[in-house]
């Protein structure tokens, strides 16, 4: 009987972290034992959206109880700056000038976290207050600059399409941002070494871009600073370049006192100070037929992007990119506006500006449709992409479309036509509770668009026991990142997944990595944790035909052990073998994603490696008397390819459907008439609650799917493309709130959909 591995890829293994998760032993930053003499920081914020400082007296800070020292731009011994574009657009500290509302201004370094908390709210700051805009689209009307070159995506004879479309709609639609809300917030812990060296523990998506934030900071080089970081307690692209703040304060302090210094902000302040999802206005006119084709596209994508440029540049560049979410544009203009404001520079967000972009082209669905009288889902299926013959916005062809097989399978395993027929016989008793349901597909491209992102680095040893030990350049969020790359690993040898060990992400073991974003950490670290192990199992093959004298081709690794020749021998006695023989039992691997390129100037290429898929069935119900709802049922169908670990990506899948449905409905940012963001907390802010999830959740992986590119073991990326799926539910309130109309209008809903936006959309229609 052959032996069963334990954690064998393409199997459900628990997440390697889950037990400490649940029973709280998982160690985070703040967990780390403080070394003796730990000082402590806490940041002293702005509270004026825009203006110039004309005086900052912190002599009350500086005699406060505890307090250490008090660290102002003029202490910053390399660059005051942090902007990852090297626009030095974004201080680590605000010198005569601030930009938005919570701006770090100085920073306190106490003895207790306590004492530098309570000395940071006595500083005097003067200020001469200037025009603040917090508005995009008022960004727009007053002149404000881009931060960033905007992009144009461009394909076809725009002005002849549209000019020649039987029908013509035009309309715009705000879509707002989102707070990440991880659950462990933002901290650094900076630990001063020999010769000017620092080891900073951060919680951070990015361990490489910090270290060098860090070191430009310092007025240091990359070696001098080591970046750790063992887990997050989430991250969501919130702590990609956002940590470099924290951390880069942190290591200055450290190094100036020659004393550990630990950095930890309230939720408030961390809430205040750090960007978020980019809220946009988008402006469409969309031609088509009798039929409901598509015949031209014309769209503008204006985002909120704060004070710096941050990522706002290939944020909105991405917005573009996923414009068309499944649908073919025969001719089409997109471009993007990446606005100024004064508020605190947006960021990274689960999608990357894709959500924004799908979002745009569910929504000229949804026009379409009411306009023609059509089911939404007739006019998405005639729209689809053509497999392997048409073009995106970015002439990219789609060359691996399973859209139309994922729609079959969906609309039948919900009962999608029967449960819409139902509905629409129930909105035409006309009563006061109304029902809506929509089927929404994702197309959702994987890769970073910066192409030299995508690579990643991995460092493999394997001790002369048998147990192995990985380092990689990825960062593990809760998502089971570590997991799945160590069942590659042990996939490579046919062993147990026990015997491998994944250690801390660290920029002294693997340098110059990527992020962990863009849904490609598998993707990226998992090949160069495999090329890594394809390096040593080839050097223990030909030591293991040497050694024993047969061919290369008679050593087999196997789930029973390693075979040579007729014998199975033990892992560890072959491993044991090769360390007498002296032969190196390490390697470091690489990986670089192929075929793709990016013309940005152009705005042509291959940006993407290869497409994920999914759809959603929702059905909701409101009360049109007060715009309340519940949603009453969820079906999601994704496609994750030949799945490494099916309960991961399921739980990844549901996970992304649920924030995604937190951004369209009850997620909601506010600033004030003066600039100061009101949504700042718990008891503000509302993030989806178990209340809040689908009475019936049904989940489901296409697992007859597999990759068409050689990807790691024919997977898909998981992370990102689910979170479209929520716009299943936004779809779903839009015609339950259609139906005090006949159908007959597009509701045109913002989002997030909160139940004061609903009952105003029904009075629109009502009036």
């Amino acid at each position: 009987m052959t032996k069963a591995l334990q954690g064998a890829i393409h199997t459900e293994e628990p997440h390697d972290s889950a037990r400490l998760h649940v029973t709280g032993a998982a160690d985070y930053t703040d967990d780390i034992p403080s070394p003796a003499n730990t000082l402590h920081a806490y940041l002293g914020l702005s509270t004026i959206a825009r203006a110039t400082i004309t005086s900052m007296d912190l002599s009350a800070v500086r005699a406060a109880p505890g307090v250490v020292d008090v660290i102002v731009a003029a202490d910053i011994p390399g660059h005051n700056d942090i902007s990852p574009t090297g626009l030095n657009d974004e201080p680590v500290l605000a010198d005569s000038e601030v930009a938005f509302w919570g701006q770090p201004l100085f920073a306190v370094i106490a003895k207790t976290r306590d004492q530098a908390r309570r000395a940071a709210q006595l500083a005097k700051v003067a200020y001469d207050g200037l025009p603040h805009v917090c508005d995009v689209g008022e960004a727009m009307e007053k002149g404000y600059p881009h931060v960033t070159k905007p992009l144009t995506l461009e394909r076809g004879d725009i002005a002849s399409a549209m000019a020649g479309a039987p029908h013509r709609i035009k309309g715009e639609m705000r879509v707002g941002g989102q707070d990440h809300f991880y659950l462990e917030g933002h901290i650094a812990l900076a630990i001063p070494g020999e010769n000017g060296a620092v080891q900073v523990y951060s919680s951070t998506q990015h361990p490489s871009e910090v270290q060098h934030m860090v070191a430009h900071v310092l007025g240091k080089n990359s070696h001098d600073v080591t970046i750790t970081v063992r887990r997050m307690g989430g991250g969501f692209g919130g702590k990609e370049t956002q940590p470099n703040l924290f951390a880069a304060v942190a290591a200055v302090a450290a190094s100036k006192h020659k004393c550990a210094v630990k950095l930890r902000p309230d939720r408030d302040d961390d809430m205040v100070a750090t960007g978020k999802r980019h809220d946009f206005l988008i402006t469409y006119e969309v031609g088509f037929d009798d039929a409901g084709r598509i015949l031209a596209v014309d769209g503008s994508f204006a985002a909120r992007c704060g004070f710096s440029a941050d990522l706002s540049g290939p944020v909105t560049d991405r917005a573009l990119f996923h414009a068309d979410n499944a649908y073919f544009y025969p001719a089409v203009r997109l471009v993007s506006r990446p606005m100024k404001t004064d508020t605190v520079s947006n960021t990274a967000f689960r999608g990357f500006g894709g959500p924004q972009g799908v979002i745009a082209a569910e929504r000229i669905i949804e026009e379409i449709a009411y306009h023609r009288g059509m089911d939404t889902l007739a006019v998405r299926r005639a729209n689809l992409y053509a497999d392997g013959r048409d073009i995106t916005p970015y002439h990219q062809t789609v060359a691996d479309n399973i859209m139309p097989q994922l729609l079959d399978q969906i609309e039948k395993s919900s009962d999608y036509q029967a449960r819409r027929a139902a509905v629409l016989a129930h909105n035409a008793r006309g009563i006061t509770l109304r029902k809506g349901i929509a089927l929404t597909p994702v197309k959702f491209g994987i890769s970073f668009t910066a192409t030299w992102y995508n690579q990643a680095g991995a460092l493999l040893h394997i001790y002369n026991d048998g147990s192995m030990l990985l380092n990689h350049g990825g960062t593990e969020m809760g998502q089971g990142l570590f997991t799945k790359v160590a069942q590659v690993v042990a996939d490579c040898f046919q062993v147990d997944l026990g015997r491998v060990r994944v250690t801390a992400t660290t920029t002294d073991k693997v340098p110059n990595t990527s992020a962990t974003a863009a849904s490609s950490g598998t993707d990226l670290n998992g090949m160069a944790a495999q090329d890594a192990a394809l390096t040593l199992r080839a050097r223990l093959v030909e030591f293991a035909a040497a050694h024993w004298k047969v061919s290369p081709q008679d050593v087999e690794f196997t789930a029973e052990g390693v075979r040579v020749g007729g014998e199975v021998m033990g892992f560890e006695a072959v491993i044991k073998a090769a360390y007498m023989a002296r032969v190196s039992l390490s390697a470091t691997g690489f990986y670089k994603t192929p075929e793709i390129h990016w013309d940005r100037d152009a705005g042509k290429g291959r940006p993407f490696y290869y497409f994920a898929y999914g759809a959603a069935v929702s059905e909701v119900a409101i009360d049109t008397l007060t715009g309340e709802y519940r949603i009453l049922r969820s079906d999601v169908l994704h496609d994750v390819g030949r799945s490494l670990n099916p309960a991961l990506d399921k739980g990844q899948v549901e996970g992304a459907f649920v924030q995604g449905v937190g951004w369209l409905t009850t997620e909601e940012l506010w600033w004030d008439d003066k600039g100061r963001l009101r949504t700042h907390a718990p008891s503000t802010y509302k993030i989806p609650l178990a209340s809040d999830l689908p009475r019936v959740f049904n989940v489901e992986l296409a697992d007859w799917a597999r990759a068409a590119e050689p990807t790691i073991r024919r997977s898909k990326a998981v992370g990102e493309p689910p979170f479209m799926l929520g716009i299943s539910v936004f779809e779903a309130l839009s015609m339950a709130v259609a139906s005090v109309k006949d159908y007959k209008t597009c509701p045109r809903l913002d989002a997030p959909a909160t139940p004061e936006r609903v009952l105003m959309a029904l009075e629109r229609l009502r009036d």
